[in-house]
C-alpha cells in the first residue's frame, strides 16, 4: 500500500510540475513575436503536455482509483468527496491546458499574458486546498 501511494504522489508532483510551467510557457508564448520563438515554443508545449503532463496525470488517476479501491471507507468522508471533486475540476483544466496547446499550435491565441498569468495560479490554490484536506482530514467540513 505504501508503495502505491508513494508511486501516486510521485505522479502527482510530476502532473504539476506540468500544470505550473504550461501555463507559465503560455504567458511567454502570448508574448512572442518572432516566428522562431513561437515555433518553439509551440514545440516546448507539445511535448510537455503530451510527454510529461497526460502520462502523469493518467498515473496519478489509475494509481488514485488503485488505492480508493484498497480504501473505499474514504468515499463516506467529506473532506475526501471534496478533494474527488477538486481532483475532478484539476482534470477539466488539464484539458483546457490542452486546447490551449492546439490554440496556439493553430495561431488562433486571443488571450493576452495576462489572462495566462492568472490562470497560471489555479492549480496552486488546487493543490493546498487538497494537501490540506489530505493532511488534515477536516470531520466537520460540509
Amino acid at each position: 500500500m505504501l508503495w502505491l501511494k508513494s508511486f501516486h504522489i510521485i505522479a502527482m508532483v510530476c502532473w504539476f510540475a506540468g500544470l505550473f510551467y504550461l501555463p507559465r510557457l503560455f504567458v511567454y508564448h502570448s508574448m512572442a513575436t518572432d516566428a522562431i520563438g513561437i515555433e518553439r515554443f509551440k514545440i516546448m508545449e507539445r511535448k510537455l503536455y503530451r510527454g510529461i503532463m497526460t502520462p502523469s496525470m493518467l498515473l496519478t488517476v489509475i494509481l488514485g482509483i488503485i488505492l480508493l479501491i484498497k480504501t473505499p471507507w474514504h468515499l463516506k468522508a467529506n473532506w475526501f468527496q471534496l478533494k474527488l471533486a477538486l481532483v475532478g475540476l484539476l482534470i477539466i483544466y488539464h484539458f483546457y491546458c490542452g486546447y490551449c496547446v492546439k490554440v496556439f499550435k493553430e495561431n488562433r491565441n486571443q488571450h493576452s499574458h495576462v489572462f495566462y498569468r492568472v490562470f497560471n495560479e489555479v492549480p496552486a490554490v488546487f493543490l493546498v486546498v487538497i494537501i490540506l484536506l489530505i493532511e488534515l482530514k477536516p470531520g466537520g467540513l460540509l
